[in-house]
């Protein structure tokens, strides 16, 4: 039985000649891998290997099997079509790093309807603003919620932020306390919204530290994370 199917594209790799593999979100299964055939074949007046970039939107007929690993799909559309994600060149700095991140955290093969949406949603707000330069920062912390570890607000006061358990405390329990400029920072991020993201400013570096951080968090909570690879080139494009 075919079933029509929302899904955001989070890694492609080829596969023989003309093939792909493509890790999807999809907002009723969790995460599937699909062998998608004849998607690098070169048609007239289309390709459609375009369909696969990195966090593009798509909807799509689904012949799914439990015991299968690799699903397929047929009649192939957009749910949504980028205006510029892909051909701003900060933008799509921001989506290679992401969809890395999200190929290597995303894992439950089951259905998570508000995180689905809370992607969906945030990356057409991105593809629609002009001020993004924090985006990256308020979406992976954003995106903590979902996975189970979201900063515990409670005591937002205190002067030190503990990574490794996440919460606010008075004082430095060890190496993994921040403090300063970073847990200043920080407090601003949580519970803002993207629309007021703006008002956040940052240079450069102290992004890069923040985001440092972060990233950090995410190792200390999830136990085979790892740095991403695209971290160093991404750094470079909004040094």
């Amino acid at each position: 039985m075919l079933i029509k199917t929302n899904a955001i594209v989070l890694s492609t790799i080829k596969y023989r000649e003309y093939d792909l593999i493509v890790k999807c979100y999809t907002k009723h299964r969790g995460v599937v891998s699909y062998l998608i055939h004849g998607a690098l074949k070169t048609r007239k007046g289309s390709s459609k290997s375009a369909y696969f970039q990195l966090l593009s939107q798509l909807q799509f007929e689904e012949l799914y099997k439990p015991n299968q690993s690799l699903q397929s799909m047929k009649e192939v559309r957009l749910s949504y079509a980028y205006q510029n994600l892909h051909t701003n060149i900060l933008k799509s700095a921001i989506t290679m790093f992401l969809a890395e991140v999200m190929s290597t955290v995303l894992k439950e093969e089951e259905e998570n309807i508000a995180l689905y949406e809370y992607i969906e949603t945030a990356l057409q707000w991105l593809d629609h603003d002009h001020d993004f330069s924090n985006f990256h920062l308020l979406f992976l912390i954003n995106l903590t919620k979902y996975l189970g570890f979201y900063p515990d607000t409670s005591n937002m006061e205190q002067d030190f932020f503990n990574l490794n358990n996440g919460f606010f405390e008075s004082k430095q329990q060890n190496l993994y306390s921040v403090s300063g400029e970073e847990l200043s920072m920080l407090k601003l991020l949580l519970g803002i919204k993207f629309d007021a993201i703006n008002t956040i400013k940052m240079n450069s570096k102290q992004r890069q530290r923040i985001l440092a951080m972060i990233l950090l968090y995410f190792e200390l909570h999830l136990g085979d994370f790892k740095k991403p690879k695209s971290l160093q080139i991404f750094n470079q494009v909004f040094s």
